[in-house]
């Protein structure tokens, strides 16, 4: 039998790590192999939910891909940006504000950071099924690649995390996989995210803050970590730290509809991106990310039958009966991000009401 060939991709080169000594948050590192197992799962677990509890954050090894399979999937996402013409690109713009989809092309320059001054960042959205959306022809090539490069976010690494947060939650094991089924209608996307250089006005303007403190929409968000350091979180006293590179790691967080969904027990994580540290400036930041959805029809409310739940108590965002579904509260918070006005609070923090649920910026 013949060799499968893959088709050639220009190759990314990446900027090396940072060598300056920062604030670093400090979070578990967990070995996702060792999920395999019930009794693996069972050692887990418990490190698993105090991790989502107290930061919202884990850094994940041992997911099943190489550090060659994950160089290449890098090189695969520049090819949106690089090899596309940009005529071709706007054919594929993403209805962000006219029905809340990411599928596409976000362009640069399209929210609002701070002072008037606008985004240098680009990304490229998928929908799971890969297949059911046009790509720009520079892409075909590389489409069954990306769709085992999303069945496998999917089924080897969100599943076991969503396994692990059930039975820190005392609930059955598959309870929050079933509510993420494949082919049910939502909007997981996998997306490939550019970051560009900006000028030194604009870092004055926006006191070096490239995207505001924020929560992200969804259940469980995987990003497959890359050398330029500009990820922070806000940590429990309240500083922004960062998150440091781990070479074929993963960087998951949980967002805000995990949060509703574990009655708070699991904390959607406060993050931003800040400019890189000087060794790094220059260097475009590339990324992989994954983000969990539940089924669009999942409402969220908390899963009260917790045992958990039950001895800790529930903190609920709103009553049960105003909670709203999955996709409204994706195409509510997708469509105003960054393009519609925010009310300050304090120094720190912005306020939007969106479906009567109060949604924060962190500046």
């Amino acid at each position: 039998m013949p060799a499968v060939t893959i088709p050639p991709v220009p190759h990314y080169e990446a900027a090396p790590a940072t060598k300056e000594n920062l604030d670093w948050a400090d979070f578990p590192i967990i070995d996702l192999s060792k999920a395999k197992t019930p009794e693996g799962r069972a050692e887990l677990a418990p490190v698993v939910r105090d991790a989502m509890g107290t930061y919202g954050f884990l850094y994940v090894v041992n997911h099943g891909l190489t550090q060659a399979q994950n160089d290449r999937m890098i090189d695969i996402a520049d090819v949106p940006f690089t090899q596309v013409p940009e005529e071709e690109q706007k054919q594929f713009t993403s209805k962000i504000k006219e029905v809340g989809s990411y599928r596409g092309y976000k362009p640069r320059q399209f929210w609002t950071i701070d002072n008037g001054v606008k985004d240098q960042i680009e990304h490229y959205n998928m929908h799971r099924p890969i297949f059911q959306q046009q790509h720009p022809k520079a892409l075909q090539p590389f489409l069954p690649e990306i769709r085992s490069f999303v069945e496998h976010n999917h089924y080897n690494v969100l599943h076991p995390i969503l396994r692990l947060l059930a039975l820190g939650l005392e609930l059955p094991e598959e309870a929050f996989v079933n509510l993420h089924n494949f082919d049910a209608q939502g909007e997981t996307y996998v997306r490939f995210m550019k970051y560009y250089s900006r000028t030194e006005d604009d870092e004055t303007k926006t006191k070096n803050v490239w995207m505001k403190g924020h929560t992200d929409i969804g259940t469980i968000s995987i990003l497959w970590s890359q050398p330029v350091t500009a990820l922070q979180i806000m940590s429990p006293d309240g500083k922004w730290r960062y998150v440091k590179h781990i070479p074929n790691g993963l960087i998951v967080n949980a967002g805000d509809s995990m949060e509703m969904l574990s009655g708070g027990l699991y904390k959607a994580t406060i993050h931003r991106v800040f400019q890189p540290p000087a060794d790094q400036r220059g260097h475009t930041r590339l990324g992989l990310f994954y983000f969990g959805y539940t089924d669009d029809n999942v409402k969220l409310v908390p899963f009260a039958e917790s045992p958990v739940l039950q001895r800790v108590g529930i903190t609920r965002k709103c009553a049960d009966e105003e909670a709203p579904t999955m996709g409204e509260w994706r195409v509510a918070r997708t469509k105003v991000y960054g393009l519609s006005e925010t009310k300050k609070k304090d120094n720190v923090v912005e306020e939007q009401v969106i479906s009567g649920l109060v949604v924060r910026h962190y500046n």
